[in-house]
């Protein structure tokens, strides 16, 4: 089921408010564009800036749009395990399909502490669950050794890898096995993660190129790295823009370019330079999604 192009789902604001007359279309528009499954309220989502009842009430109403057409991973991560539990059963309760958490931030937990919290969070709830391993944000790096063992557990089911670390991959699949779930959590190394035996990407871009990302990864999944190399040639220079400054701004700007959504971010976060402004026009020509 989690396989493929899965979009790291902006939310949209209105006004300083959740835009959900917008989320509610850009749903509809990720099914008709062949995305293969929808990630809300991750960092993407604006999580750390939405109250928890904003982000309860983005995760049911993506769930519901979606109505079981392509599957929902609800961001439900936390550096307070209570506070993680609470939206790991919220998103449960909900009909989401599978749970996204981020390993603890700012804690600095160690592995065993790690460990801990993603146990409790399995044997507590009922949602498979993908750990997210970004330790550039969270400042700390699960092992794949760590992994291993947690991928023990049934309902453990795999990973949303943002070290950059190719050979990470591998280290995985050693430690978790080939059956462990691994995506990209990076666009611009998600064609060289397929091939060391990712199956899929959580993607930023497809936020913006929804139908080229998705055939990028159905040609991964084919086994065309060709084909999804030509196509990653393609996305590439709209990756590196739309990452100039903090990833989900420039994808809001790229979406307001294109009359998807409006740009609006919430502080600390503001809208991009000028200067961005122009590579992601030039990014979204790239693509050929912009004259």
């Amino acid at each position: 089921m989690f396989k493929g192009s899965m979009v790291a789902l902006v939310t949209p604001f209105k006004d300083g408010a959740v835009d959900f007359d917008t989320l509610k279309r850009l749903v509809d528009w990720h099914v008709e564009q062949g995305t293969h499954g929808l990630v809300p309220v991750g960092t993407t989502g604006e999580s750390p800036t939405l109250s928890h009842e904003e982000h309860e009430a983005v995760v049911e109403t993506v769930v519901a749009q979606a109505a079981g057409r392509i599957p929902v991973i609800a961001g439900a991560g936390s550096n307070n395990t209570i506070e993680a539990l609470r939206f790991i059963r919220h998103a449960e309760s909900v009909g989401a399909d599978a749970a996204l958490v981020v390993t603890p931030y700012y804690n600095k937990p160690t592995q065993a502490g790690l460990y801990a919290h993603f146990k409790m969070l399995h044997d507590e709830t009922n949602l498979p669950i993908i750990i997210y391993n970004i330790p550039g944000r969270s400042a700390v790096d699960m092992s794949p050794v760590t992994m291993g063992e947690l991928a023990k557990l049934p309902r453990i089911i795999g990973v949303k890898d943002a070290t950059a670390d190719l050979a990470r991959v591998c280290a995985q699949r050693i430690t978790c096995g080939p059956d462990f779930i691994q995506v990209s959590g990076e666009d611009a190394t998600a064609h060289g993660f397929n091939a060391q035996g990712g199956v899929g990407c959580i993607s930023v871009t497809a936020n913006v190129a929804p139908k080229l990302c998705s055939e990028l990864q159905e040609a991964c999944l084919a086994g065309d790295y060709g084909r999804a190399l030509s196509l990653q040639d393609r996305l590439m220079p709209l990756h590196h823009a739309i990452f100039t400054e903090p990833g989900l701004c420039g994808a809001k700007y790229a979406m307001h370019r294109l009359g998807l959504c409006g740009e609006e971010v919430r502080p600390p976060l503001v809208p991009l330079t000028a200067e961005t402004r122009l590579k992601v026009d030039d990014g979204l020509r790239s693509a050929g999604l912009l004259n």
